[in-house]
């Protein structure tokens, strides 16, 4: 029997990871024309992904999507199971067997590494770690930032690499009303940086900041934003990419960048004291992280730009620069990771696919499907992750039929499985009561919200409501 868009019979899907590809996805399938069942699986009790984590605690706007998120997860035939970690719980076979299609959408969640010698020597961060910790992430809510150096140098220079940056050099009380965890806020509160080095192994022209938050570098109170003025000529390939018109931001950046040489300008003859610098640097690739037990130094190898527009690449010269600092940020990418019994692209980071169908072996992997940047790499921003998770959409309705030729458990499978395992489950209206709990205690700070860092905390919170999620009729 084939189910049909028009059988009393549920067509039952499971989206492994909760961020904004995964709610998409959730909610194409649920407005789709198929009775659809969405069962949505969550490594932490809390949903969201990167919006709850991700985003900057100053950046309270973009957390506003969380609220379309929020309406999907209560639609009818939405299913809530957080605290289920898939290929530590419960396996990719055991929810293939469950369910008639499964996508997974759980993002990039480690660090592209630069294989240079100090990599990991203490005081070298990647910024994944760090943003994690200031925003209450429990995989980093231990971790030890010593702010103590008066230098730190970030390498990488797009929008993740400026959040680090504005972070670490806002007046502490521009974040005290954020949302930002209070374990942060006390380590940045003694904070002694003063100067913030920005480095990219490219050319200010390719520089991946989007104007906006470039131009928020520029305004941070007690903070001055410099560019030597000489970084900022042009060679003729970069003159061309700014000049077309479709790239837009890199004009943009381009003009900030020439402002803030005037700063540099003006700053060689103006007092300064009592402000912090961020400086940024261009066209220095990473060599080594120096230091005998924690960073001292960062060496650089000069660069030079060849090839054409919009495909310039930068070879390393002969030429070395130091920057002396006790701390180093590294933020140049996110990378995806593979999952147990899934193939994966080691090259790319992400699992391969051909409009969101997985491939394995060179065939369609059969049911299993991919969103989000595990499905395309770490790029894009929130928006862009609707057009994405449609795609996929599509392409596992276009399957159905081959896909529901016999009736799968769904939901109620999946609990079956982990009930009589070390697995405490916890569901919407739980997730509910956390995120209660957190707004309440923010009010009682003036922040949106104080996170529960932990999931042991949360877990105490939850442990008087029953340990099994509700079963949906």
């Amino acid at each position: 029997m084939t189910l049909g868009a028009d059988h009393d019979e549920p067509v039952h899907v499971a989206v492994v990871g909760s961020g904004p590809s995964g709610f998409y996805a959730a909610e194409a399938l649920l407005r789709s024309e198929w009775n659809t069942r969405v069962t949505m699986i969550e490594r932490l009790p809390t949903p969201y992904g990167l919006v709850r984590s991700g985003v900057a605690p100053d950046h309270q706007t973009l957390k506003s999507v969380i609220l379309v998120y929020d309406r999907i997860a209560r639609s009818e035939g939405f299913h809530y199971v957080g605290n289920v970690a898939v290929g530590r719980d419960i396996s990719i076979s055991e929810l293939r067997a469950n369910f008639h299609a499964v996508i997974l959408a759980y993002g990039a969640q480690t660090d592209r590494r630069m294989g240079i010698p100090g990599e990991d020597i203490a005081g070298s961060y990647t910024a994944t770690e760090f943003v994690g910790w200031y925003n209450g992430h429990p995989d980093y809510r231990d971790l030890d930032f010593d702010l103590s150096s008066p230098v730190a140098v970030i390498i990488g220079q797009g929008n993740v690499a400026a959040d680090v940056c504005r972070i670490l050099a806002k007046p502490i009380d521009d974040l005290r009303h954020s949302d930002i965890a209070d374990h942060a806020l006390e380590i940045l509160a003694e904070s002694k940086i003063e100067e913030i080095h920005v480095v990219g192994r490219r050319g200010p022209a390719q520089a991946k900041f989007t104007a906006k938050e470039l131009r928020e570098l520029g305004e941070i109170p007690n903070c001055i934003a410099e560019v030597h003025p000489d970084d900022c000529a042009l060679n003729e390939a970069s003159a061309a990419e700014i000049a077309d018109r479709a790239n837009a931001g890199a004009l943009k950046n381009m003009k900030l960048f020439r402002e803030f040489a005037e700063h540099t300008k003006s700053s060689n003859t103006g007092s300064t004291k009592g402000l912090r610098r961020i400086r940024f640097h261009f066209r220095l690739s990473p060599k080594a992280i120096i230091g005998n037990e924690r960073v001292e130094r960062v060496a650089f190898f000069r660069n030079r730009l060849h090839g054409p527009a919009f495909a310039q690449i930068a070879h390393p010269t002969s030429g070395v620069e130091e920057i002396d600092c006790g701390l180093v940020f590294r933020s140049i990418g996110y990378r995806g990771a593979s999952l147990p019994g899934v193939p994966f692209d080691e090259a790319r980071g992400v699992i391969p696919n051909e409009a969101g169908r997985v491939i394995d072996r060179g065939a369609y992997a059969h049911g299993l499907f991919v969103t989000g940047w595990i499905k395309r790499g770490p790029q894009g921003i929130i928006g862009t992750n609707r057009a994405d998770s449609l795609e996929t959409v599509e392409s596992l309705i276009a399957d159905l039929p081959a896909l529901t030729r016999a009736r799968k458990p769904g939901f109620k499978g999946l609990i079956a499985l982990i009930e009589d395992r070390d697995v405490r489950p916890v569901d919407l209206a739980e997730w509910l009561v956390i995120d209660e709990t957190e707004t309440a205690r923010g009010r009682a700070k003036d922040k949106p919200r104080e996170k529960i860092t932990r999931v042991e905390e949360m877990l105490a919170l939850l442990s008087q409501r029953p340990q099994r999620p509700h079963v949906k009729q």
